[in-house]
């Protein structure tokens, strides 16, 4: 069920009167996941120190796999008569023909977190602009740091995200590069689909099958952490680095203990605000440029959580 953090009447277009706030809606994916709480909790925050500017629903699913049900909460917020949408989409395909019926209402749509897929919003005739960081060049960071404490010759395995995500192809394409560049071997890549127990099961099998893995590397810290269990199930912690994408606090404590080497804070607190920000740009002004924006991607390590 979705939350809502205050309510108002609202305009059914791009516009809203001088008397009326703008209703947003925040459609996440699992909420269950700590790096989507943490948007959502800087959203509701946000709109806490700006309950004058502006309505905040925020919504998500139980699993990051259900896309019909974000799909269906895509639809809800078009029936509940918001002016605008921010999505974080659980997939980068399937999800737009549903902001295409938003658009269609006459909803803003601004897209976070994964970006949708450029060919699909093309087939549409659609242009929903992408509010996030360079996903590529955070993962290739991660992995060039990873790369200094190796050796060109070691082998390392990846953790992949859900392959048909934006975010987690770029995520990998990063890796891959970073290690190439380095002359590191990938000698297993897999899907765990952003999640700990699947990572972790897929982890172990990795370590399993390749005796002398030298690192592994997850496209999210939740299945990093999934990785890190698997690694001290098989006694190598010393001998297995593993690094992560989020910066969530568990990841902040595993890399503190020296279980985990490095993660990419993409500002996940922020992250949503960014959306937010820029929805009401839109709506305040319809000639505004329905243009991409990057944001911050940063590099964490021990030095940086001293």
């Amino acid at each position: 069920m979705p939350s809502t953090t205050s309510t108002s009447a609202t305009n059914h277009d791009n516009s809203t009167t001088g008397t009326e706030k703008p209703k947003i809606a925040l459609v996440m994916k699992s909420l269950a996941n700590e790096f989507f709480s943490t948007m959502a909790d800087g959203a509701k925050k946000h709109q806490n120190q700006n309950a004058d500017q502006y309505d905040l629903i925020v919504n998500g699913i139980k699993d990051e796999r259900d896309l019909a049900r974000q799909a269906a909460i895509v639809e809800e917020m078009i029936a509940a008569k918001v002016n605008a949408i921010v999505i974080a989409p659980a997939d980068s395909k399937a999800l737009v023909p549903a902001l295409r019926r938003a658009k269609q209402a006459g909803l803003v749509v601004v897209n976070i977190d994964n970006k949708l897929d450029d060919e699909v919003l093309k087939a549409e005739n659609l242009t929903v602009p992408f509010v996030g960081p360079n996903n590529l060049l955070g993962a290739k960071t991660v992995g060039d740091h990873l790369a200094k404490s190796l050796q060109a010759g070691d082998k390392v395995a990846v953790l992949e995200g859900i392959r048909t995500s934006f975010n987690g192809t770029q995520r990998r394409l990063g890796f891959e590069q970073a290690m190439k560049d380095a002359g590191i071997q990938i000698v297993d890549s897999q899907s765990a689909n952003w999640e700990t127990n699947q990572a972790n099961t897929i982890a172990a099998s990795m370590l399993s099958s390749h005796s002398d893995l030298k690192a592994i590397l997850a496209a999210n810290d939740s299945m990093a952490l999934g990785a890190i269990a698997a690694v001290k199930a098989a006694n190598k912690t010393n001998d297995v680095r593993v690094v992560g994408f989020d910066n969530i606090s568990a990841a902040q404590e595993a890399i503190r203990e020296g279980r985990m080497l490095a993660t990419a804070d993409q500002h996940g607190d922020q992250l949503a605000v960014f959306g937010i920000e820029f929805a009401m740009k839109l709506l305040q002004d319809s000639d505004a440029k329905l243009e991409d924006r990057e944001t911050p991607v940063d590099l964490i390590t021990s030095e940086q959580l001293k």
